[in-house]
């Protein structure tokens, strides 16, 4: 049953049985829709009196500051609405590759994706490569059609796209129909049933039977919609009685079309039309008894905290409490926001859970287990939140004030801890390098990174050692806009800087040096004299120092001190202040003082020594060179292979992927040619290509590369 809460005169839908509920994210480019679809959604059904828009900022999934400005979405949304007593999870989520971070955790929440396709602007790269990660994971989807009002709109056009993007099974279950002007949309004609939804009135429609002078021009759309459902009927005789010419009937139809949607191996196309309202009622519909409920849908494998195995789940209210927390956020009133998928067991109020994360330490979330009491559970309207008496397994809640929950991370009880297996997240690949204004916003810097850290499981922060720069690895501009935005809204002034790779510096050849530290200023004296060789070693050897003093020339309690220097030194660098590497330097002689030696004396003589040594021989720098691999369609790899040429790479080969229309462009690149590749590569390909990069070797850099950074270095 679905019963209803009300708080601040905001209705709540709540449903006790996980059969009444369906969870679908809505996904496609940017540009195509979504939002303005829920919005009118959550109008057709009542859940909002008025409907706002993407323009004036007032749309109930694009609440975030940042989304309002860039009139896009930029996170996950959740806005639930009911239809014949239907509770429905509508997730809407951003449309661009960057919060693509965002698009996974509306997966993982999910039963079926419905994909929104504009009639104006087709089907992108990036839609066709979701519509094979969904593939991968059995994800149930539906295609709807919109933007039908516009001048430019082409539905056949678009329909067969979405046919040759996606492949066999997705088929239109309705018929446009034009109005009196011959130009706009009026209304839809089912295939299978055979009825009009007239909208020539405006929403709701009325319905019809169809005409005589409609079905010929369908007859062939239909034929094959309907071959097409009984291909993929669990009745092996339905096939053979079409065949020999029986009339199979609506009754007989729609279910074997439900069940194959469901099962995700048919694909229906509805289309839409937000702003008359056609085609809202059909979607509506096809959700309701269509799309798979939790009960239907196999959910993720779960573990003890400590890796151990535990039995399969089952969506089921009154088993063992799982849930997942899919997105966290920070309000500036509320504190930390939680949006939660309960898989199992049922999640209450005044409730102590154990929460647990493990398996992000790579990407700033170290693992972590606590206990915490869940005060309130709430359903989420966008950013508004109407509290709840419970949220059973299959649904969606939102929880507040948790102090250690990170996106993520696993809800279990306190009795019984357990560990959800997580999903898939790209490696961030832009790095943007922070610095605070005034040492005074450094505190509130570092907390503020450390939440949006814990929110995005796709960002990833690290403190580079040898740059000694704080730097926020990002999906790409967007997503870095919209972090910086975000950081500065949590008032930290704040600047960024050009990006430093962490270079190295070496000996390319053999060389001796000389360190003299003699200084008497009256009382006690300083004495350290020492003498090295230095040679180069191979890739990769470190450092090592050996002792060939003979004689006692250098006391042998000074001899430590002299390694010290020198290894303090090779920290410091000598010609561009990056560390030294794979060399060995031997102690052949040197001198002390009874009275004025002492350790810091040595270690500075040391110190002395190699930089004299530089001075003679031949210093190198030495730059990382990592491995890449692109992912791009076909079409793109001369292009891919001519940009990564111009970049100082060497080609390793290419390779087909398994479905036949992607390759696999290998090479090693300087990586401070990559520093944004992610972004150029994204211009490249139209936003088809993506990579992954792997740490090679350091190289030798070509001299005038290495002597410009010489020289900069030089005149700090």
């Amino acid at each position: 049953m679905t019963q209803k809460t009300q708080e601040k005169g905001l209705t709540a839908p709540v449903v006790t049985e996980p059969g009444r509920v369906r969870n679908v994210v809505l996904v496609g480019h940017s540009g195509a829709g979504k939002t303005t679809l829920v919005e009118a959604l959550l109008a057709a059904t009542g859940t909002i009196s008025r409907t706002g828009t993407v323009a004036d900022g007032t749309t109930v999934t694009d609440h975030d500051p940042a989304a309002v400005r860039q009139q896009r979405s930029v996170s996950l949304s959740c806005a639930p609405l009911v239809h014949e007593g239907v509770k429905i999870n509508l997730l809407d989520t951003p449309g661009y590759a960057d919060f693509v971070g965002e698009l996974r955790a509306g997966l993982r929440a999910a039963d079926a994706a419905v994909f929104v396709v504009s009639a104006v602007d087709g089907v992108d790269e990036a839609t066709v490569s979701l519509w094979e990660e969904c593939a991968a994971i059995g994800m149930p989807r539906a295609v709807t059609i919109t933007r039908l009002d516009h001048p430019r709109a082409d539905y056949e056009g678009t329909l067969q796209e979405c046919q040759e993007a996606f492949g066999e099974n997705v088929m239109p279950i309705y018929q446009p129909m034009l109005g009196d002007d011959g130009a706009s949309i009026a209304g839809l004609l089912g295939l299978v049933t055979l009825k009009v939804l007239d909208y020539s009135a405006g929403y709701p429609p009325r319905a019809g039977e169809a005409e005589r002078e409609h079905l010929l021009p369908i007859k062939d759309d239909r034929d094959l919609l309907i071959e097409g459902i009984i291909a993929e009927s669990e009745d092996e005789t339905l096939m053979d009685r079409y065949v020999a010419g029986e009339l199979i009937s609506t009754d007989t139809l729609i279910p074997d079309l439900e069940k194959a949607v469901a099962r995700g191996t048919f694909y229906p196309v509805i289309p839409v039309c937000a702003a008359t309202g056609v085609g809202l009622d059909a979607l509506l519909d096809g959700l309701v008894s269509a799309a798979p409920s939790p009960l239907e849908h196999d959910l993720p494998v779960v573990t003890g905290v400590d890796g151990s195995p535990r039995p399969p789940l089952t969506c089921d209210p009154d088993g063992p409490l799982v849930a997942e927390v899919v997105k966290t956020t920070i309000d500036r009133h509320v504190g930390r926001v939680s949006l939660v998928r309960v898989f199992s067991g049922t999640l209450r109020p005044e409730l102590t859970v154990h929460v647990s994360g493990h398996g992000l330490t790579e990407r700033g979330h170290p693992d972590h287990d606590a206990d915490e009491r869940i005060a309130h559970v709430y359903s989420p309207l966008g950013a508004q939140l109407r509290e709840v008496s419970a949220c059973v397994a299959g649904d969606i809640c939102a929880i507040t004030k948790s102090g250690s929950a990170e996106t993520g991370d696993t809800i279990s009880a306190k009795d019984q801890p357990l560990l959800m297996e997580p999903w898939s997240m790209p490696e961030p690949l832009l790095p943007i390098a922070v610095v605070a204004k005034t040492r005074s916003d450094e505190d509130a810097l570092a907390k503020n990174l450390a939440r949006l850290v814990a929110g995005d499981p796709t960002l990833r922060l690290e403190r580079n050692p040898d740059t000694h720069q704080q730097v926020l690895w990002c999906m790409g501009e967007s997503h870095a806009d919209v972090v910086l935005e975000r950081l500065r809204a949590g008032g930290v002034e704040l600047d960024t800087e050009p990006v430093k790779v962490s270079l190295r510096e070496t000996f390319s050849a053999p060389a001796e040096g000389h360190g003299r530290h003699v200084k008497q200023s009256g009382g006690h004296g300083q004495y350290a004299v020492c003498a090295i060789k230095v040679e180069p070693l191979p890739r990769g050897s470190g450092f090592e120092f050996v002792d060939k003093v003979v004689g006692g020339a250098v006391p042998h309690n000074y001899i430590p001190s002299v390694e010290k220097g020198v290894r303090a030194q090779l920290e410091r660098g000598i010609v561009a202040g990056y560390p030294v590497v794979d060399l060995r330097v031997t102690l052949v002689d040197g001198k002390a003082h009874s009275v004025d030696s002492s350790d810091a004396a040595f270690q500075t003589a040391g110190a002395l020594a190699l930089r004299t040594a530089a001075e003679q021989g031949q210093v190198t720098l030495l730059e990382p060179v990592d491995e890449i691999v692109v992912r791009v369609p076909d079409t793109y790899v001369g292009p891919v292979m001519s940009d990564l040429s111009g970049r100082r790479g060497r080609p390793l080969g290419t390779e087909v992927t398994e479905d036949g229309d992607h390759s696999l462009v290998r090479a090693e690149v300087p990586a401070t040619e990559l520093v944004r590749y992610a972004v150029e590569l994204r211009a490249l390909t139209s936003g088809a290509g993506t990579f992954s990069r792997t740490y090679a070797r350091h190289e030798p850099m070509p001299a005038h590369l290495a002597d410009a950074i010489r020289k900069e270095h030089a005149s700090r």
